[in-house]
């Protein structure tokens, strides 16, 4: 039944949360999204609130948070007026140097959620997409690079992911593989750091490890499980 399905969903997000961050030493995808920025030698968490006023409904403020509780403004997330094909993008802009530096491009009649991933600014080049997997023991997404190859919707055609994302996405406890089964990055409600400035998830980055990427891929899952989020949070809150 839901009520044994959602257990077993929190218990595998548990376990996957508990996995030790390992340094990565490479990116698929060549050079990252923002030279100085996207990639640290030490871990890094961050805190992913989605902005109370919007009018898109896909705006998020991104803070890098110290072990020491302070926050750093990192980046923001806007998303797109018209949600038309070509027009659905969110995009990525850094706080830090002004560039925007990743957008993510909503692909239209698939029959799972799908995003292309480009980099900012002029140049738009693909470097791959995320998509839901569409079999799989609990909900996953899969990050594909561009030009690996394959086709198909099942997977069975399919070049093998660069990074697998799973655990439980409702919650908000989940974490992020490498095709090496590395993990590379973890995400939880809260508890990485403590910060309790405003209304947040946590998101810890392995050495290495693009920052935007892991960034961008939250916020295109967050949108997929808008409704989820918000019946979890009436629960929390007593109101259901």
């Amino acid at each position: 039944n839901a009520g044994l399905r959602m257990n077993l969903i929190g218990d595998l997000g548990n376990m996957f949360s508990e996995r030790k961050l390992e340094t990565v030493d490479s990116l698929p995808y060549g050079q990252p999204f923002c030279d100085g920025t996207s990639c640290s030698g030490d871990v890094r968490t961050f805190a992913i609130r989605e902005r109370p006023i919007s009018f898109t409904g896909e705006d998020f403020d991104v803070s890098e948070v110290t072990s020491g509780g302070s926050d750093v403004d990192f980046a923001r997330v806007r998303g797109a007026m018209l949600h038309l094909p070509g027009k659905d993008k969110m995009r990525i802009r850094s706080t830090q140097t002004g560039e925007e530096v990743l957008v993510l491009d909503r692909v239209m009649f698939r029959p799972l959620p799908s995003y292309d991933i480009f980099r900012g600014g002029m140049g738009a080049e693909k470097i791959g997409w995320i998509e839901k997997k569409l079999i799989a023991m609990t909900d996953t997404f899969d990050v594909y690079m561009e030009g690996e190859g394959g086709f198909g919707v099942t997977g069975l055609f399919k070049p093998k992911p660069a990074y697998q994302i799973s655990g439980d996405f409702v919650d908000r406890n989940f974490v992020f593989k490498d095709n090496q089964d590395r993990t590379v990055a973890k995400v939880k409600m809260d508890g990485l750091i403590q910060f309790d400035a405003w209304n947040h998830y946590q998101v810890q980055i392995a050495p290495g490890m693009d920052a935007f990427l892991v960034l961008a891929c939250c916020c295109a899952i967050d949108e997929e499980f808008d409704e989820e989020h918000e019946a979890a949070k009436k629960r929390r809150e007593g109101r259901d």
